[in-house]
């Protein structure tokens, strides 16, 4: 069979949740399966670290996909174009974005709906293009795939989808993350935090992730406390960040809030396992990818209590009201308090991320994929 992908989001250095779903599942898939053909579709010049096995095939076409009207071109123009010239059996897509002017068959992975719930998270066009089109990419999908169960229903009750069209995949999580020595987390703090303990969070800087209340429950942490703790935000800034300036302007500690940008999977690693722990907060995920990197380098959870991520931490997390910086705050005091907490989240926490893995989301990925290819 010639199974065509979406390979858009495999850039060098530039991956992030859905980009890291591609690479680890795509790797897993395409080298269990050499009997089939994969052309990976790329919209630019593509890294060799991405063509997995011999049956892939990379094709590049343009335009490249860096604004709504261009993403539009991509997929109703050019892919169309590319999908006949390759005699596809299928399309499949891991951001979920698919072409409506196909007819093949195609699988799209829609990890959430945030846009939905949360329009003016995003650029103007950004959120016009995704509340017209997914939508629709949903309902003319041949079967969808999700990352958690509360994603599954989410998509099934806003864009009125059967729910039998969708499978739940689930993320998996780095086999680099886990526990590091006393003296590798010494060496961590000193080049990040000036060798004091901190809290973590991890994520792109948009507010959808919630990081002003995350750092207002820090300075009121730090107002009522004596300690040293720093805050450490790894990732890049994206758009629409004016309040978290304005969010560090008013703090009586800014001084300890630390920016990292993004980091390589290598440091980021070394960084979340020498975290007194992971705080995470956002107002809505698909999943929570760095909930599970925290548990699995044996690192404590400060989680958000809404959408996907009780179900994604179970019982080894600390939840929070999102909105209530007192009830952050409490939390991180807690945490920083209380030896006996720490452990019995950490031990949860390790026997909690141990239910996920990129094998078995791959799994569930070709299982999926098998049921359009036979036409189940």
């Amino acid at each position: 069979m010639k199974i065509a992908v979406n390979t858009r989001l495999l850039i060098p250095d530039k991956l992030d949740g859905i980009g890291w779903f591609s690479f680890e599942t795509l790797k897993r898939i395409t080298k269990s399966h050499p009997e089939h053909e994969f052309y990976f579709l790329f919209d630019r010049k593509y890294s060799s670290e991405f063509i997995f096995a011999e049956n892939v095939h990379p094709v590049i076409v343009r335009p490249v996909t860096r604004h709504p009207v261009l993403w539009y071109l991509w997929l109703e123009y050019s892919i169309p174009k590319v999908l006949r010239k390759l005699k596809a059996d299928i399309f499949v897509s891991p951001d979920g974005f698919i072409s409506l002017s196909s007819k093949i068959p195609s699988v799209s992975v829609i990890h959430d709906i945030n846009f939905f719930h949360r329009p003016k998270d995003l650029p103007f066009f950004s959120r016009k293009y995704y509340n017209y089109f997914f939508p629709r990419f949903a309902k003319i999908s041949t079967k969808i795939g999700t990352v958690s169960e509360y994603s599954a229903n989410d998509i099934a009750d806003s864009y009125s989808v059967k729910k039998n069209k969708i499978d739940v995949l689930y993320n998996g999580v780095n086999e680099i993350y886990k526990p590091v020595k006393s003296d590798l987390i010494h060496e961590t703090r000193l080049k990040y935090s000036s060798a004091n303990p901190y809290f973590v969070f991890v994520g792109t800087l948009h507010p959808r992730k919630n990081i002003v209340n995350m750092l207002k429950a820090f300075d009121l942490f730090r107002r009522e406390t004596e300690s040293d703790i720093k805050m450490l935000i790894v990732g890049e800034r994206m758009f629409l960040t004016g309040e978290i300036d304005d969010a560090l302007s008013s703090m009586e500690y800014s001084k300890d809030v630390i920016f990292t940008g993004r980091l390589s999977p290598e440091d980021l690693h070394l960084v979340i396992a020498s975290a007194l722990a992971m705080t995470f907060v956002p107002y809505f995920e698909g999943f929570g990818i760095p909930l599970l990197e925290a548990m699995k380098c044996g690192v404590p959870v400060i989680a958000s209590d809404r959408t996907s991520l009780p179900e994604v931490g179970g019982d080894a997390a600390i939840y929070c009201d999102p909105d209530n910086t007192r009830q952050i705050s409490v939390a991180m005091l807690d945490i920083s308090a209380n030896e006996k907490l720490r452990t019995g989240l950490i031990e949860k926490g390790l026997k909690r991320a141990s239910d996920f893995s990129w094998d078995k989301s791959a799994e569930r990925f070709w299982s999926l994929i098998e049921k359009v290819l036979h036409g189940a």
